[in-house]
């Protein structure tokens, strides 16, 4: 079994308890800091976990909203078991196999 990591992105509720609500507030706050995100770019960081952060990004926004980084992101261990072979596209190895069914094709004209 592998030990797997994950995280929760507290983007959101920083802002929050900063009375910002609209994701496009932090778009000049962040080029003021040098970091040019599109406001689509910036809506997704708020809204969505990143997969891929970069560091001064991730330094402007600890400034912006005066927190440090594990307030930001906090680190969990995801309770599930993670094998390290596939099972086929996580089919429920247990599961009975789908019957196999027997098809006609019938082109325009027959019976």
């Amino acid at each position: 079994m592998i030990r797997k990591m994950g995280f929760r992105w507290h983007l959101r509720q920083l802002m929050a308890q900063r009375d910002m609500f609209q994701t496009a507030d932090l778009v000049p706050k962040l080029a003021e800091r040098g970091v040019h995100l599109s406001r689509e770019q910036v809506f997704r960081l708020v809204t969505q976990p990143p997969q891929r952060l970069s560091m001064d990004t991730l330094a402007a926004l600890c400034d912006i909203l005066g927190c440090g980084v594990q307030d930001l992101i906090e680190v969990v261990i995801v309770d599930e078991q993670v094998r390290k072979t596939g099972t086929g596209g996580g089919a429920d190895p247990a599961a009975p196999a789908p019957m196999a069914r027997r098809t006609t094709i019938r082109r325009p004209g027959q019976t």
